[in-house]
Order: C-alpha cells, then structure tokens, then sequence
C-alpha cells in the first residue's frame, strides 16, 4: 500500500532557542486548551546495562488513563531520538503537547511512548565492537521496560519508531529484528544510498568524519555499512505483517529524500505493502512537528488491528 504524495525533514532536536519558538508556536495551535491541566505525564528514569557497562537514561510518555486504571496493559513505541538530541526529545521539544492533544481528540489510541538515550549510536553495534548498542535494546532494554511498565506481551504490543538518526534505527532494527515489532514509522530517516564523502577522512569534515567513524569506522568500512543499511536489509528481511510507514521532505538538507525514495522501490519491487510519503519541507523541527502527528497514528491504527 504505498501512497507517495509531496516531502517531509527531519526531527533532529535542538534546544536551540529559534526551534524551540517554532514548536511551542505549533503547539499552542494544537492545544485545544491552554489551561487544561495534563492528564499523561512523562516519566525519565534510567536502566542498568551490563552489555554498555552503564545506566542508560530514557523517558516514557505515559498515557492519560496508565495511573487510574491499574490493571490494564498498553502497548508500546519505542522512539528513536535524532543525532544531537537525547532521551528527552519529549520534554524539552514540546512533542509531548502535540501527543496530549492527539489524546484529548481521541485521534490516536492509548500506548506508552519511550525514547532511551542514545548518543550517536545509530543504533547499531559499532564496527569496532566495543559499542553494543543494537544488542542491548533487544537483550536489555525492551525486557527491562516491559517488565517495569504495564505492556501487553509480544510483537502485537510493540512498535517502533524515530526520526533522522533515530529513523535509521527505527528502520534498522525492525527490519533485523521483524519477529519483535508490529509497526514500524521514520520521519526524514538517514539513509544514504552510499558512503557519504563528507565521511572519509578530511580536515573540513573532521567532527562530521568522527562521529561516523565511532560507529562505521574510520573511513566506514564499506561492508560493514552494507550489512547495517536498513536498504540493504530490506532487499532480504522477511517483512510479512510488518508495517512500514516513512516520510521524508522534499529538500531535506542532507539528501535524505533520496535514501527515502530508493527504499521505497526496494519494497514495491518485493510487493510488501508500506506508506511512503515525500513532503515539502526540509531536515528540521519544524518539519518533524507537522507530521509526527501523522507517525503516532500509523502506529496507534496496527495497536487497533
């Protein structure tokens, strides 16, 4: 089911102060009022890992009725965080406004949503091994906030999703891991359908050149990329009753559109279903906030099914 229309950006995060005027800008025509007191509210705590050999941060969004219905299950979104931005992007950023307001109109259904803090990971195991971090969402993370929040048990509970990095790693893991999701979104994801330049070695790149050499190796090891590329697994994944929503803007600053479009062609040419989108906008927050509310009920409609 794929249904291309215009462009979207990205949601790398920024305290900046010009993004943070534009979203609470936005937010305030979502609310429906500016006085009405919060029924969800946002809780940031932090996991061990002994496979990172240290706590890691997240927050979880919890939806209006998780305090005064005690026994109910909910299902859960694991959101991804851009590069630059951590496990708060639904404190700081004012998301978190746009999703009571989705609430309040009853637009989408009830379910955790929880971000975990995860510098510029990707997501991934790093090629050097010493940075597993695919390796504990899986092992540890999603285990851990199952067993501490009210989650209904397996694949049909869980969806995942992110945007800019945390699009890359939404898409990633789903695709390595499609017996563990139910649904899987990414807004202005980074995809590139090759080795960027900017990623090999150079004086003017150096701080770009470093944080992918932390987690692709410096230069990227070629295969290495291959193997972790959410296009290349799309090739091969068995993605039967996955489902694949992403969305990107038609000026997106890193050529991200792209990515977005060749994997759209992945997936027509194997005949999996999936919604794509190519919005006008570029790679910002302003982008990310006109259309998360479109992601959030990509998912809250699979919870429904």
């Amino acid at each position: 089911m794929r249904c291309a229309t215009s462009k979207l950006d990205e949601m790398q995060i920024s305290t900046r102060p010009a993004m943070l005027v534009g979203l609470v800008a936005i937010s305030f025509l979502f609310a429906t009022s500016a006085f009405a007191a919060p029924t969800a509210r946002i809780e940031c705590k932090s996991l061990p890992s002994k496979i990172l050999a240290h706590p890691v941060a997240y927050c979880v969004v919890l939806p209006p009725s998780y305090d005064s219905q005690k026994t109910r299950k909910y299902p859960v979104l694991y959101f991804f965080h851009g590069l630059g931005d951590n496990e708060q992007m639904f404190v700081h950023g004012g998301a978190f406004n746009l999703v009571e307001d989705l609430w309040e109109r009853k637009q989408i259904g009830e379910f955790l949503i929880v971000t975990p803090e995860a510098g510029a990971t990707f997501y991934i195991n790093s090629y050097s091994g010493r940075v597993r971090y695919e390796d504990f969402l899986v092992l540890e993370f999603l285990p851990g906030i199952e067993a501490r929040y009210r989650v209904g048990a397996g694949r049909l509970n869980r969806g995942v999703g992110g945007v800019s990095m945390g699009g890359y790693g939404a898409l990633h893991i789903a695709f390595r891991h499609p017996e563990f999701f139910l649904a899987v979104s990414a807004q202005s994801p980074a995809l590139m359908t090759e080795i960027p330049a900017m990623a090999a070695r150079s004086a003017a790149n150096g701080m770009r050149s470093r944080v992918l050499g932390e987690t692709f190796g410096s230069p990227p090891d070629p295969a290495f990329w291959e193997r972790n590329s959410p296009m290349a697994l799309a090739r091969r994944a068995k993605l039967a009753g996955l489902r694949i929503y992403f969305d990107c803007g038609d000026q997106d600053d890193y050529g991200f559109e792209e990515g977005a479009k060749a994997l759209d062609r992945i997936l027509t040419s194997r005949k999996i279903p999936h919604e794509v989108h190519i919005y006008p906008g570029r790679h910002d927050w302003q982008y990310f906030a006109e259309h998360l509310p479109e992601s959030l009920q990509f998912q809250s409609r699979a919870f429904a099914k």
